[in-house]
């Protein structure tokens, strides 16, 4: 009857199509997309194209040619719509790290006389070690306060509040209006982290007044392992934005090769080094792909896979811990469950080609990225857990060896 029920499913699903336009395995249901995206099947192509005529061919006058140089611009605008931002207040590049790095540090110049970081034990530990790192230097000082407790942390001493939007383990999701307005009344800024959101739920930065954000580009964006990231700032805070990475492609007038440092006008200030075109290109056919679906459609989705995922767990008399909130409007698009023996039990679940993920200490994770997921996969990987906790699979010897990526 399960079966049954998810064919009918599909068959009503109108992103069912939006399937054939990703390269999937055969054999294989993939729960894993909140950590590495699948690939678009238009990705090959244009990298070619990018590497035999406007690399292989043009050569440098590609700079010009092909619009290389306004990459991260163009790809940022195309990112905008997604998290609820204006184009000429996002701009594709580096890693989230380095933009952390990056906007931290501008936000703590901006509040002259606070060095006060605040954010989550357990938020995604980039972010963390990112405060950790400007606190070694002097320049900041790093407030931890459960999530049920930020309002309380909050005071005169915040410069910043940074927070992951949906949580990296949990799913779970920050309301960002309430926190972001609490902070204000604070006298303190805002930087969200929307790694685990882009792509997969609606955002809207400008509609709660968030100052900055930070994302990664190759989870639901689906732009390749390690695409470049992207940054957000309010247009309100361009003037006054001071980045320390003065690389000269944030330059004003990079061409000109001064001796000085001037900064570019707005987001574009936040360019360090020469962009990865390669990694731009591959980028922008995801953004482009998942932009076309659109993201409300894409939550809808979400949200009536991992329920129908839990439905299948029930009827199959599944009753693992789950971590995430039960509420899916208050989850992001992964579901995590709590098993001492998680690790095991996720290498498992590879072994028989249904991929989700492990985080420390005892969390199986499953993604559900609707682009390109069905109906009919979640009743097949709860049939194969369910299968893999009965008969106790997960005990071979082989699933308890840990590799270097988890």
């Amino acid at each position: 009857m399960t079966i049954d029920r998810a064919r009918e499913l599909d068959a009503a699903d109108p992103l069912a199509s939006y399937r054939d336009r990703f390269a999937l395995p055969a054999e294989t249901i993939y729960l894993d997309g909140n950590s590495l995206g699948c690939l678009p099947k238009d990705t090959p192509a244009r990298i070619a194209e990018v590497v035999g005529e406007e690399w292989g061919r043009d050569l440098i006058g590609s700079w010009n040619t092909a619009d290389w140089i306004v990459m991260p611009q163009r790809i940022g605008g195309k990112i905008a719509p997604l998290i609820g931002a204006a184009p000429h207040e996002v701009i594709a590049c580096d890693s989230v790290s380095v933009n952390l790095f990056k906007l931290i540090a501008a936000a703590l110049k901006m509040q002259p006389g606070r060095k006060t970081v605040l954010s989550e034990p357990g938020n995604f530990p980039t972010d963390l070690y990112m405060i950790e790192g400007l606190e070694k230097q002097g320049l900041a000082t790093r407030r931890l306060a459960e999530r049920d407790r930020i309002m309380e942390a909050l005071d005169e001493d915040v410069a910043l509040l940074l927070l992951t939007h949906t949580h990296y383990k949990t799913g779970a999701v920050f309301d960002m209006a309430e926190l972001t307005r609490a902070a204000h009344d604070k006298g303190a800024l805002v930087l969200w982290d929307l790694s685990h959101s882009v792509g997969a739920m609606p955002v809207d930065l400008n509609g709660c007044e968030a100052d900055f954000a930070v994302g990664c580009g190759y989870k639901y964006l689906n732009g390749g392992p390690g695409a470049p990231a992207f940054a957000y700032v309010a247009e309100r805070h361009h003037a006054s934005l001071a980045q320390p990475l003065t690389g000269w492609m944030g330059h004003a007038r990079p061409f000109e090769f001064l001796d000085d440092y001037a900064p570019a006008p707005g987001t574009d200030r936040l360019l360090c080094g020469t962009p990865p075109i390669l990694a731009l290109a591959a980028l922008e056919v995801g953004v482009d792909l998942i932009a076309e679906i659109g993201v409300e459609r894409l939550f809808t989705k979400s949200q009536a896979l991992s329920e129908f995922f839990r439905e299948c767990l029930s009827e199959r008399g599944i009753a693992l811990e789950l971590v995430s909130p039960h509420d899916p409007d208050r989850r992001g698009s992964h579901l995590s469950f709590r098993h001492e023996n998680a690790y095991a039990l996720s290498q498992a679940l590879i072994a028989r080609g249904v991929v989700g993920d492990f985080r420390d200490p005892d969390i199986l994770r499953l993604g559900f990225a609707p682009a390109y997921l069905r109906f009919e996969d979640m009743a097949e990987a709860a049939r194969t857990l369910a299968d893999i906790l009965e008969t106790g699979e997960w005990k071979r010897p082989e699933y308890s060896e840990r590799s270097a990526v988890t």
